[in-house]
């Protein structure tokens, strides 16, 4: 099993910068969402930090295969050496049906995206913790609250969060937004940022709750759940 979804994790990988219109940024997400400094990934490879820096910064020209490779393989490693907490975590979402009737829309980011771009897109409010809003993401989906809350189990709630926990939750069809925060709380995994769209005045028990796990709470005021989606999809060229 864990061999299979480290063969996955790390086409996904190597294909992702491959590909990516900005390669440096793309290896810098991989490396945040291992959790891994550049100076211990650097150690790994044999190489300075500053040869990682210069490429997550745009100031070398693109990777080759080769390099790819390696970084692909550093990450890996070290997280096998830490236990494999990233590994395993990919392969339950690699192994996890991704469909659902809760989910409108969902998107993964090739490099890291600023909340607050987040909130611009989606017409928004900060009304907890915007002292974290410096986050990166690295993708958001879009949900039904009415059917992921009464209809999903905590198996089925892993779908909300794509490839990594590192994203936006964006709740709608909301009445107050108490609802949301407590399955959040309860299911225990913490996204990087809630967004809640429909109530006009955000449930105080939601911001409080919010408080409490230190994850930034977005109210947005977009007027339609097409609009939102079509902002989200403009701003991020997905």
């Amino acid at each position: 099993m864990i061999s299979a979804s480290k063969e996955k994790l790390a086409k996904r990988m190597a294909g992702e910068i491959a590909l990516s219109e900005n390669p440096g940024k793309t290896m810098r997400k991989w490396r945040e969402i291992f959790g891994i400094t550049q100076t211990s990934l650097a150690k790994n490879l044999g190489v300075s930090s500053s040869v990682l820096s210069d490429y997550e910064g745009g100031r070398r020209k693109s990777p080759g295969s080769t390099t790819i490779k390696k970084f692909v393989e550093g990450l890996i490693h070290i997280d096998e050496k830490n236990g494999g907490k990233v590994i395993h975590a990919f392969g339950r979402m690699f192994s996890t049906d991704m469909t659902s009737d809760a989910i409108m829309d969902v998107r993964e980011f090739s490099v890291p995206v600023k909340i607050s771009d987040l909130c611009a897109a989606v017409e928004g409010t900060v009304l907890a913790n915007e002292d974290l809003s410096h986050r990166p993401i690295y993708g958001y989906t879009v949900i039904d609250s009415i059917k992921a809350i009464l209809g999903m189990s905590a198996d089925e709630f892993l779908k909300l969060y794509g490839w990594s926990t590192e994203r936006a939750l964006i709740f709608t069809k909301v009445d107050m937004g108490r609802s949301p925060m407590v399955a959040i709380k309860v299911k225990g995994l913490k996204p990087s940022v809630v967004v809640i769209n429909g109530p006009k005045k955000m449930d105080d028990v939601a911001i409080k709750i919010a408080e409490i796990e230190r994850i930034p709470l977005i109210l947005s005021h977009t007027h339609s759940i097409d609009v939102l989606i079509r902002n989200l999809r403009n701003i991020f060229n997905d």
